[in-house]
């Protein structure tokens, strides 16, 4: 039945934009008139480059097909071609009240001069909103609203030219740690979307590379939800982080084009492009770059149960990596508005990702008979990705009430194919040799309804299903020879293939209304997931086969009160699930360092986490803050368990024990003066982790992996204004320490500073930007076990500058959709608004 409905409702549409079209070949077939005319101010000077917007009222039918928009010059002229009748025309320029009109189009083509009133400078307004959901200007880099927090990615200039992952670590409540793992207030189980949806753009189990693919300049803002409602998919114990790109909203022709030169080497050409006309949009995003980064890597280890003469009692390893990265990305795609309230939209995205490492690992053994050896590893590989992505979706408003149904298809592919070889000597003599290839292909379909129905003025119901099937297939192939004048054979344990598939169903529902000051909504989400793995190794007694399921339910509750406009308290609370990753559930993932592996964990569960937080916001004059308090019990938390087996180190995730993180988390954004802004955050929380694993096979005594203390982590962005053209920023950033019984992870700082300078009449800008000014960006570690204990320095990346220019052209006037009823409910978050009235 449901399926039958679709179809009608497709068949209908498909004769809709069928009819839409003809009467656009007739509207555009009748003879057009020239209309000239001139902006001018209040002292008739000309106003150029004004936006202005004729919208016909004489068709009442598809009148938007008969609508257009133009642009006026350097003098304030225009000229446009239209038809004659009765015209609403909205004039908006920077720096001048927008001014709407309403003219006869026909006998006369000359307007002649029209004035617009220069806008006054309000130096104590309140900020606006729309029904107490907005609580500052849009203006301000970092926007907080009590369903989210968005970060302006335009509005920063430290990342400009780089790429997402240099995007967030200035994002407030976000760190990137060294090796590119992204935590949101201190915890790794981050949620990513793009554009409100997965994305074959962030590859399967790229980490950081696939971070480093997205150019920041094709992002537009970034939307923190710390603790989604049961409208989002349920996985993301930390949060979600949504990355919304950009798409321009402006009649005609629009863009823009961002050229980078950087150290270590770095080049970046990016363009947005855009064209509206009529009820036709069309974007193009893309661009590509090269890029070059160096990794540091050193442990050192000393050993205790040392026997036999030939047993280690120490080693020192330092390894330097070096990578060269190219990418390529293009995404197209349109949006067609049928009618005035059904539109359909399309888009295709392709990235090319390469890179090229080089990398030596200089081994020091120290043996208990005090000899010494020195063992050097040197490795050489290339790593090719491709994604493809294609997305369909139609938006249909039954009224101008707020009833709406949204349908969307995505459909994604990411193979990524990595060659290493790896030649290792011991004191200049060839003792090892291996060739490991590693394939694997992701294809993933994501299907998804949601449906919104106003209930009076005050409440409104919303419901919806997804579809998610995500098939991964591992490939990977070792081969070792033990001297160079023998045989490479297969090494049995880690060639294999896998094939890991999950579909999951979920569907939701949830109500939001209001009472008086008290707003509240309370939802509930059902998911049934569904896996099933194949793995087969050359170890005939290895292969397995395993189906897991699960069934979950993910209720959430929200509530705010609002004391006034601009001072607001929520408390909400929801149930998450932190799926294990496809990778850490394949036996023997990964091959490329002997004396390190990772192991996977087949029979790796879901942790389920309860999340709470209680909230409070309030924006006055030019300052804006927001502090939380927040809470997070976790239970089967997966813990990285690291042992020694004959002094090589084996890393293995686990379910163990539970996980507790509560904290402060302070937000706030002030305009001191016209030349001086704060930007900033701080978290103080603590953690306390409980849990004790022992394997007498792997263990000679119980590992503890319990925990408890205080960390803080904050960030503060100052940016000046010297003069209308000319900004820069300075930012700092400090990570606490955190410790528990086996590892202790030591503090980190760095300072970043950037300076922009507009040229151009207004149409270029220049970026300089360095990130880590003095070099301190590294992690630090120290594990302590029976059997050994090991310090670890690893730095990502280090101290780069950039030198970045933009050129913009033909700014059009923003178009919206016609707006339906504005309610208490009504958000535009870019993927999918969430949260309950305020």
């Amino acid at each position: 039945m449901i399926q039958t409905e679709i179809l009608n409702l497709i068949t209908k549409k498909t004769l809709g934009l069928t009819l839409v079209l003809s009467a656009a070949a007739i509207a555009f077939a009748q003879e057009k008139q020239q209309i000239s005319g001139k902006i001018v101010d209040a002292q008739n000077n000309a106003v150029p480059y004004a936006s202005i917007f004729f919208s016909n009222k004489t068709v009442k039918e598809n009148a938007a097909l008969f609508s257009d928009a133009t642009l006026t010059d350097e003098k304030g002229n225009f000229t446009i071609n239209l038809i004659p009748g009765n015209y609403e025309i909205t004039i908006d320029a920077v720096d001048f009240k927008k001014l709407v009109v309403t003219k006869s189009i026909g006998e006369n083509p000359n307007l002649g001069n029209i004035k617009i009133e220069s806008e006054q400078q309000v130096t104590n307004a309140k900020t606006k909103d729309i029904e107490g959901v907005t609580l500052t200007s849009t203006a301000k880099p970092y926007k907080i609203e009590l369903d989210k927090r968005t970060y302006d990615v335009n509005q920063d200039i430290i990342s400009k030219g780089g790429n997402l992952q240099d995007v967030l670590q200035n994002v407030p409540s976000i760190s990137v740690d060294t090796d590119g793992t992204v935590s949101m207030r201190g915890s790794s189980n981050v949620r990513f979307l793009i554009n409100g949806k997965p994305s074959a753009l962030l590859g399967i189990d790229d980490g950081a590379n696939a971070l480093q693919s997205i150019p920041a300049d094709q992002i537009d803002r970034i939307e923190v939800i710390t603790n989604p409602s049961s409208k989002f998919e349920a996985s993301g114990t930390a949060g979600i982080l949504n990355i919304i790109l950009k798409k321009n909203k402006k009649v005609g022709l629009n863009g823009s084009v961002t050229g980078t030169l950087g150290y270590l080497p770095q080049t970046n050409l990016n363009t947005n492009l855009s064209i509206r006309k009529g009820n036709l949009t069309w974007f193009l995003n893309g661009g590509g770059g090269y890029r070059e980064s160096e990794n540091t890597n050193t442990n050192k280890a000393n050993y205790f149960n040392a026997v036999d003469p030939k047993d280690r009692t120490s080693f020192d390893l330092e390894s330097v990596t070096k990578n060269k990265n190219k990418n390529y990305n293009a995404s197209t795609g349109f949006i067609y508005d049928i009618n005035e309230k059904t539109s359909v939209n399309m888009s295709g995205t392709v990235r090319k990702f390469n890179s090229e490492n080089t990398g030596d690992i200089n081994y020091d053994y120290y043996f208990l008979d005090g000899t010494q050896s020195f063992t050097k590893r040197e490795n050489r590989g290339n790593n090719d990705n491709l994604a493809l992505q294609g997305d369909f979706g139609l938006d249909h408003k039954f009224d101008n009430n707020g009833q709406n149904i949204s349908l969307s298809l995505s459909l994604q592919k990411n193979k990524s194919e990595n060659d290493t070889h790896v030649d290792e000597k011991d004191n200049n003599i060839l003792v090892l040799e291996d060739k490991i290839n590693q394939n694997t292909t992701n294809k993933n379909v994501i299907g998804k309804v949601d449906y919104e129905l106003p209930i009076g003025d005050k409440s409104k119901l919303e419901a919806g299903y997804r579809l998610d099937i995500n098939s991964n297939n591992y490939s990977n192939d070792v081969q070792e020879r033990l001297s160079a004048n023998s045989n490479f054979a297969y090494l049995p344990k880690y060639t294999y293939d896998a094939d890991y598939k999950e579909t999951f169903n979920a569907a939701y529902i949830q109500f939001k209304s209001k009472i008086g000051n008290l707003g509240y909504q309370l939802g509930l989400r059902n998911e049934y997931s569904n896996i099933d793995i194949k793995y087969q190794n050359l170890i005939p007694t290895d292969n397995i086969d395993k189906n897991k399921s699960y069934n979950n339910l993910f209720p959430s509750v929200f509530l705010s009160y609002e004391i006034t406009k601009s001072n607001q308290i929520l408390v909400n609370y929801s149930k998450r699930i932190d799926r294990p990753r496809s990778f850490f559930m394949i036996p023997n993932p990964s091959y490329s360092d002997n004396q390190n592996i990772f192991l996977g964990n087949i029979d790796l569960n879901p942790s389920y986490v309860d999340s709470f937080e209680l909230g409070y916001s309030i924006s006055k004059n030019k300052l804006t803050i927001n502090p939380t308090l927040y809470f997070k019990h976790t239970e089967d938390d997966v813990k990285m368990l690291v042992f020694a087996d004959k002094g090589v180190f084996n890393t293995k995730p686990i379910n163990l024990g539970t996980n507790d993180r509560y904290g402060l988390d302070l937000n706030f954004n002030w305009e001191a003066n016209k030349w001086l802004r704060l930007m900033g955050n701080f978290d103080l929380f603590g953690y306390t982790n409980k849990g004790i694993y022992f394997d007498s096979n792997i263990l000679s005594e119980p590992m503890s992996f319990e925990g408890s203390g205080l960390s803080v982590r904050s960030r503060i962005t100052t940016s000046f204004k010297v003069d209308k053209t000319f900004n820069f920023q300075l930012q700092g950033f400090y990570r606490g320490a955190e410790n528990t019984k086996s590892t202790d992870r030591r503090d980190m700082y760095a300072i970043n500073f950037g300076a922009s300078k507009t040229v151009l009449k207004g149409n270029g800008t220049i970026t300089f930007n360095i990130q880590d000014i003095f070099n301190t960006r590294a992690m630090r570690n120290v594990t302590r076990t029976a059997e050994f204990t090991r310090e670890n320095y690893m730095q990502w990346q280090p101290r780069q500058f950039a030198l970045s220019f933009s050129y913009r052209f033909k700014q059009g006037e923003k178009v919206e959709s016609q707006k339906r009823k504005k309610d208490i409910n009504n958000n535009d978050n870019g993927g999918d608004d969430q949260m309950p009235p305020m």
